[in-house]
Parts: C-alpha cells; structure tokens; sequence
C-alpha cells in the first residue's frame, strides 16, 4: 500500500504540493491526472525516495519513505520499478544492457545466462522479439523504446511500478498499445501501480481508480465513471476544457 498524508512540497517560492492526501491500495492500479506543470511527476518522486517532502509523510508498505537511511531506502527502491516520461535509455548500450540494469538482485545481475533469460522474458512480456534485445535505442521507434522502458522497470520483479508520462509524444495508435500493455502487465503481474497521464481516455482506460490534482491538492479520487459524472467544478473544467469529456470507461 502507498499512503501520502498532507504532503507538502515547494521549490522556492512555488508552492507545488499542499497538503497531498492519497491511498493506493495493493494491487490497485491508480491513474493520476491534471494539468501539465501541476505537480503530479513531483508527486511520484516523493514515493520511491528521489524527494523528500517539506512537511508531511509518505508511506510504503506502513514504512516512512523520508525517515529512511540510504541502505533501507535502496532496499526499497529494488521493489519499485520507475518507468521514466522519455524512457531514459543509455544510448551507448545495447537493449540488453538497458534492461540487464532494472534486475536488482546482484547475485542475478552478475549471472549472464539468468540475465539473458531474464531480459527474454521482459521483451516478451512487453510484446517485441528476442532479437530487439541485440539493438540499440536509435534503432528503436518510439513505441518501441517506451517499451523497452517498461521492460527494464519490471526486469527486477518489483512489487510497484510508477510510470510517468509513459504515453507522452505518441500517437493515438502506439499511446493505445502502451495502454494495453499497462492492462496486460497488471494482470499478469500482480504489481501496484501509479500511472501519471495528462491523457483522460487513457487514464481511464488503465485506472481501477483516478485521482486529479489539482491546485497543489488531490480533489478527486474515484472510478473512471464517478469522475464523469462528478459535478465538481474543477473535474469539470478538466475534462471538458482540456480534454473533452470522455463518453466510454
């Protein structure tokens, strides 16, 4: 379970969280949603340790993120796997070394056969072939290299998994193929997740939940219906402003 309790985060005089309560149960995926520049990869980083906040607490499995000491916050970062907005892959590395580096067990990472096993069944996990693992990232699409991505963040059977942004730069047909594969990987997977997205149809396609932020604040969190019939101001402006009122879950 992941708990934020009156999480508050400024950067200078910005103020970019205030007062951030949010829950997520176990095996519950979460989608969260609002406007570009609102917060909500700030908000991710909180969970596996990357910030800190001004006052507040942030929870993992009823353990204190911030309270943390860097061998207790490293051992629980081995179970969070971080799909990054871009991908963030090493260009000077092979495919193979780019998810070799999510396994973070490291009797496993210095076992070649179980790390060519292990990368095998993460590109198969993320629909593409053996033979991408031999590529490098500028021989990849951009689908395919969010992929890849998302590969590497399950490479070290994590028990969560926080993307941000995963769909961003893509078009509709490769942001719907991402979206399957979320679907997918939390069915077969198990895993808890949050999925940050400015994308409404996709957000809801994904969340078992959805959360909007807003105005440095959580103002909504409900399935993807009790957000479209929801009457509060804010949810409203949002999904009909920017993006348009979805019409189907």
């Amino acid at each position: 379970m992941i708990e934020m309790r009156g999480v508050y985060k400024r950067f200078g005089e910005h103020v970019v969280l205030e007062g951030v309560d949010l829950t997520v149960a176990r095996g519950e995926t979460m989608s969260l949603l609002g406007p570009s520049g609102t917060g909500k990869s700030v908000l991710l980083k909180h969970i596996n340790g990357l910030i800190h906040p001004d006052f507040g607490e942030v929870f993992v499995d009823q353990q204190a993120v911030p309270l943390l000491g860097r061998k207790e916050l490293a051992k629980l970062r081995k179970r969070i796997g971080y799909v990054f907005q871009f991908g963030a892959l090493f260009d000077s590395e092979s495919v193979f070394e780019n998810i070799k580096l999510g396994i973070t067990n490291e009797d496993h990472a210095g076992d070649e056969p179980y790390c060519r096993a292990r990368v095998g069944e993460c590109l198969n996990l993320v629909n593409l072939p053996p033979d991408v693992a031999e590529k490098f990232p500028a021989d990849l699409s951009g689908g395919m290299k969010k992929r890849v991505g998302i590969a590497r963040a399950i490479a070290g059977e994590p028990t969560y998994l926080l993307y941000d942004e995963p769909t961003s730069g893509l078009d509709p047909v490769n942001a719907d193929i991402i979206d399957a594969l979320i679907e997918k990987l939390q069915g077969e997977l198990g895993v808890t997740s949050i999925v940050v997205s400015h994308d409404v149809r996709g957000s809801f396609r994904v969340g078992d939940r959805v959360a909007l932020l807003a105005g440095g604040r959580i103002r909504m969190v409900g399935t993807p219906h009790e957000m479209r019939e929801s009457r509060d101001s804010a949810v409203r402006s949002f999904l009909e402003r920017d993006f348009g009122t979805p019409t189907t879950t």
